[in-house]
Parts: C-alpha cells; structure tokens; sequence
C-alpha cells in the first residue's frame, strides 16, 4: 500500500489537509445536493458519494495530490475542499474548489485555491494549471477570472460532458521564479 502524504497547507483562516473519515458527512450533504453539486459531479446516494470520496485519496496515492478538505480554523469544521485533479482521461492537471453550504460569500474557495495553486507551482513544480467549469456555473467562471484564469478553450470531458477550460496565470506570472533544477522560489 502506498502511504498518503502528510500535507497541512495554512492561511490566515484555513487549513488545507488530506481528507479524514470525520470528513465524510460533510463532503457527501455537498454532493447529493442536485443545485450545489451539478457543477462538480452530482452523486445520486451515499454509497456513490463514498466512491468519489474513496477515489480521491486514492487520486492522493497514486499522484501524490488531490483535493485538500478545507477546514475553518475557528471551529475546526470542514468547509469545502480545494486542490489538483488529473484523473485518467482528463486533458491536464486541474484546479478546483468547492465551499459547503453555510460557507459561501466568506472568500474561502478563493482563499483555499490561491493556496494550493501556491503549492502546486512551489513544491510539485507545476508550470500550468487549468480550470475546467461546466457552463452556466457562473460563480466558478468568476472565481476562476478573480484568480487570474483565462478563458482557452471548450471541450469534452469524460465525465463532465462540456466543459470551459480556463488556464491560470503561470507561476512566473505570480511572482515565482522557476530554478535552472525545476523547482519554483519566490523572488527575493
């Protein structure tokens, strides 16, 4: 079996962790949801949200990233989930996000993504990443742009069917600076 990394990524007000079995509930009142789910992969019973959620840290295992759950520092409680998804059949490494309900309108899916899209180009030494939105999923589109993202392309994604593909600015364009080895730093 290969051992899940021991990732914590903070901001001011977050925690950014691999999921735990405590987490579960939460993530699974997100996906039956057929209105906050549809832009992320409705799941129609819990047996069905366990094997998203399973697969995930199986997503962990095998790329050594996946989706982060996002815990609100003040109370401990998991409030979305946020991190880089490549699945068999995707075009190429994504970034997406997700706030529970109760959570929305705080700046946590952008708070969340800001930080692990810093992760993604400082520590794995990603060079791009995108964003893939369902169309119509208008609040997506507009975090995306708010992140930096820009409108590339649409295609057809195995399991999502149409999908925007918005590719984010690249860490050179944040301020990072890719060493001669590959590994970003931050400008001095």
């Amino acid at each position: 079996m290969t051992a899940l990394p021991d990732i914590r990524l903070e901001t001011g007000r977050l925690l950014l962790r691999l999921p735990e079995a405590a987490d579960f509930d939460a993530y699974c009142a997100f996906a039956l949801d057929r209105e906050r789910a549809a832009g992320f992969g409705l799941e129609t019973n819990r047996a069905q949200a366990w094997r998203w959620f399973a697969c995930n840290l199986g997503h962990w295992a095998l790329h050594g990233y996946g989706y982060f759950t996002i815990v609100w520092k003040e109370t401990g409680a998991p409030c979305g989930i946020t991190g880089i998804w490549n699945p068999e059949g995707w075009p190429e490494p994504e970034i997406g996000w997700v706030v529970y309900e109760g959570y929305e309108g705080l700046g946590i899916a952008r708070e969340g993504a800001e930080r692990a899209r810093r992760w993604a180009y400082e520590t794995l030494g990603f060079t791009t990443l995108t964003s893939n939105i369902v169309p119509g999923n208008d609040r997506s589109v507009a975090l995306a742009e708010r992140l930096g993202a820009s409108y590339e392309r649409t295609y057809e994604n195995v399991h999502m069917g149409t999908e925007m593909l918005y590719r984010h600015p690249s860490p050179s364009e944040l301020g990072l600076e890719v060493d001669a080895d590959g590994s970003p730093e931050a400008y001095a």
